[in-house]
């Protein structure tokens, strides 16, 4: 199976004869961005949740679970739904769903309105990813790779304003700042309301039906659900190392170097940031020199860094930290891309799986590594963590579905 054959699936209003839409990515960017930095205030106010609420390291991963399995056990199904039944508006609706969460917790004045807020806002995710990946592959012309790294981009550069933000935001003047916030879910509706016209008229263009699977010829099932197997695996060690940094490394800086709550939350700032950096770069390589290359260098090619890590100073965290985020931010554009194009014609089902079972695997790897934390201490975790960039070995099992590859 080849790229051609993949894109075979996709009608003629989004084919590759189509030219790339630069001003739709740059828009579903734009709202991945206001999305997902929303989202990342929560996480970032931790110590100060903590804090007010008198939380355990397992009642924060508890929020992150809550939040994480909202949005990672209903992605896959709405994503099935409208493969079937595409539904042009359902992105400022679940932009509604995020915006009610963030006024919850501006508001909560105990743990259980947290975790129904967190559970609204992953509720809300559920609705935005899979739909948002959908026009991100209507608007590539082709360019999936590409067309998944600008959408990427975007939400990890807003993930990694969170703790910015609340650094010089909300720590200073407290939880309730939360409702100047609203102001970015709010234009996001805006946006993703033009969006959903686009959309609208490319569904048109098809005849109002759905992407239809192709009729070429696929790959054996067994080896279709292997190779999801292996992505999964690998989705699993990417998103739980990822947890232990963007759940608990505040507090691993915090208690380990003693740095203020406010230098903490700059440090994570800069991992995030590395993240929106190096994501935009897996795409398009992917694109050019075939995607298991990319996933590859991206999952193993961090284990050195991560084995180092809890061994070295603050500065050196710093800056292995950064690395690791470069090093491992390309890798699920590609694995998105790859697994598109192993089950052809199901690009929201897709999207929804992977997108849900990367917050999935967040939430317990933050519940799990929270429990690790208070039985043991929170530099365990790290010590703990560093192996599991190792599993990318799996990605020499992947079947070949390019030419490039």
């Amino acid at each position: 199976m080849t790229n051609q054959t993949s894109t075979d699936t996709l009608p003629p209003a989004v084919d590759n004869s189509r030219k790339t839409s630069f001003r739709i990515l740059g828009a579903i960017s734009v709202s991945h961005l206001l999305n997902d930095m929303t989202q990342s205030l929560i996480i970032a106010i931790y110590p100060m949740l903590q804090g007010e609420f008198s939380l355990s390291f397992g009642q924060i991963g508890l929020i992150t679970l809550t939040y994480q399995l909202t949005a990672s056990l209903l992605q896959p199904l709405i994503g099935l739904y409208t493969d079937k039944h595409p539904k042009p508006f359902s992105l400022p609706v679940g932009m509604t769903f995020t915006l009610v969460g963030l006024l919850l917790l501006a508001y909560a004045s105990n743990f259980h309105m947290v975790l129904i807020a967190a559970a609204l806002v992953g509720t809300g995710s559920s609705v935005f990813h899979p739909e948002s990946s959908r026009v991100a592959r209507m608007a590539s012309g082709g360019r999936h790779g590409m067309a998944q790294s600008i959408f990427q981009v975007g939400g990890n550069f807003g993930a990694s304003l969170g703790p910015l933000l609340a650094a010089a935001f909300i720590a200073p003047y407290g939880k309730g700042t939360l409702t100047w916030f609203t102001i970015a879910p709010l234009l996001a509706i805006v946006v993703l309301l033009q969006i959903g016209r686009w959309y609208q008229t490319q569904q048109r263009s098809n005849g109002g039906k759905p992407l239809r699977p192709s009729t070429a010829q696929k790959l054996p099932n067994s080896t279709i659900a292997f190779s999801l197997f292996i992505l999964l695996s690998l989705i699993f060690s990417k998103y739980f190392y990822l947890a232990s940094i963007s759940s608990y490394y505040t507090f691993y800086l915090m208690h380990k170097f003693g740095v203020s709550l406010q230098n903490a939350q700059i440090h994570l700032f800069f991992f995030l940031f590395a993240i929106a950096a190096g994501t935009i770069i897996g795409g398009p390589v992917g694109d050019k020199i075939g995607r298991k290359y990319v996933i590859w260098a991206s999952i193993l090619g961090a284990a050195p860094f991560t084995l180092i890590l809890p061994y070295v100073s603050l500065y050196w965290t710093g800056i292995l930290t950064v690395i690791i985020g470069l090093v491992m931010a390309s890798a699920f554009s590609a694995i998105l891309v790859y697994a598109q194009e192993l089950i052809p014609g199901k690009i929201g089902m897709v999207s929804g799986l992977f997108f849900g079972l990367s917050f999935g695997m967040g939430g317990l790897g933050a519940a799990a590594l929270g429990y690790v934390a208070d039985q043991t201490s929170i530099e365990t975790v790290y010590h703990i963590c560093a192996f599991l960039p190792l599993l990318g070995i799996l990605t020499a099992l992947l079947p070949n579905i390019e030419n490039k590859v």
